[in-house]
């Protein structure tokens, strides 16, 4: 399941139809990898005879979901928020109302790294038990350089605490702080002359983000911000037309950005900066079922041949919830993807938005075998047709049962 040659590392356009497959086959793991595979009825007698086996008679074997795009560090919920929106309240008057991502700011900054470490840690666990085995976390809820600093370090203790890979990225241009209301300049310059460095003193990321939208962050302001981050070796993973087409697209390849993400707006002009690009563009379907805002135009940058990845989101005010299968389910049902498609998309891509793909996102000989064993099965696409409840049966991690 998801049987891609060791030099695929990333899947184009139309390669991303093929999902290749084997049936009625064995898969060896030693010392944490994938070390071999083949057809049940050519199975060397020394792997049948192993003592340590698993029977996956009638189940599928899939590479773990990668998810290239998360907020799990946060201090609470906003469900409050989700009562505002079903009466019709908009975005702007949630905010006036205390709500949105600076919300989230005042009640991370009060509080601990404990707290916050140890909310997380739930978080992750159920996303692991859901299939994720490799993750992306940003930070983005402190906009204090004492907040940002404490969410990046609880990153980094998730990544020594948990079997699975973690890439941090640095989201302080995340919304304005009240204070910096009407100076935009004075908090990109705290950004960049005193968060940055510390940040990397301590080594706490791997990228650096922006929410690149009209009200936020703008074309100009996110150039400012990611050039200062490349300087420090951050590379750009920037939140980019979630609710218009701004240029963040544009910008974003002007600095090499790893991946573009949201993209729920796109036109022609995105599509043809994307095509002269090595950008990854990552599809986040439940924050357009959550927030009632359109998909994603998928087929578009698939016939473009452009490599999409999917990822959720997870975060407290725009999509509360870390389960890649309903990602999987939602970009077939909303957005037209083929299971194929999208089961590749958050695989191998989704490894592909976070720089593993050497390593994770298909089973692939010299892999890491992080696998998940689905429930009985007819057939691939009833993994994404049975939305809403769990095909996964057994999550394998560093070849190991995850009982987490």
């Amino acid at each position: 399941m998801g049987l891609h040659s060791k030099d695929k590392l990333v899947l184009r356009g139309g390669e991303l139809d093929s999902l290749p497959v084997l049936e009625n086959a064995w898969l060896l793991i030693e010392s944490g990898l994938i070390k071999d595979f083949g057809k049940m009825d050519s199975i060397p007698s020394h792997i049948s005879n192993l003592s340590s086996q698993i029977s996956a008679e009638g189940r599928y074997i899939f590479p773990s979901w990668c998810d290239s795009h998360t907020h799990i560090v946060f201090a609470a919920s906003r469900e409050e928020e989700f009562a505002m929106k079903i009466q019709g309240k908009s975005y702007e008057e949630i905010a006036a109302a205390g709500g949105g991502i600076l919300n989230s700011a005042n009640k991370l900054q009060k509080a601990s790294e404990d707290e916050l470490f140890e909310s997380a840690s739930v978080r992750l666990k159920q996303m692991i038990r859901l299939g994720t085995g490799a993750v992306e976390i940003k930070s983005g809820y402190g906009l204090t350089t004492e907040s940002e600093i404490k969410m990046l370090r609880v990153i980094r203790r998730l990544k020594d605490q948990f079997p699975i890979p973690i890439k941090a990225t640095f989201l302080a241009a995340h919304a304005y702080p009240a204070e910096f209301k009407n100076n935009h300049q004075g908090y990109i310059d705290l950004i960049i002359n005193e968060m940055l460095p510390q940040i990397a003193e301590e080594k706490l990321a791997d990228y650096i983000d922006v929410f690149c939208e009209k009200g936020f962050f703008s074309v100009g302001e996110a150039d400012q911000v990611l050039k200062a981050g490349a300087k420090y070796g951050l590379k750009p993973k920037v939140h980019a037309n979630q609710l218009s087409v701004s240029g963040a697209v544009e910008v974003s390849v002007q600095n090499r950005a790893i991946s573009v993400d949201h993209l729920e707006e796109s036109d022609e002009e995105t599509i043809r900066t994307l095509r002269n690009a090595d950008t990854i563009v990552t599809l986040l379907p439940s924050c357009s079922f959550y927030l009632g805002i359109p998909f994603a135009d998928a087929k578009s940058f698939i016939r473009a041949d452009l490599p999409v990845a999917l990822a959720t989101d997870y975060n407290p005010g725009s999509t509360p919830s870390g389960n890649m299968n309903f990602v999987v389910s939602l970009a077939c049902i909303k957005m037209k993807m083929f299971p194929e498609q999208a089961i590749n998309a958050a695989t191998l891509n989704g490894a592909a938005a976070m720089e593993m793909s050497e390593d994770y996102g298909s089973i692939t000989v010299g892999k890491k075998a992080n696998l998940f064993i689905t429930k009985p099965m007819p057939s691939i696409a009833y993994l994404p047709y049975s939305f809403g409840e769990t095909q996964i049966e057994t999550v394998i991690l560093n070849g190991e049962i995850y009982n987490g």
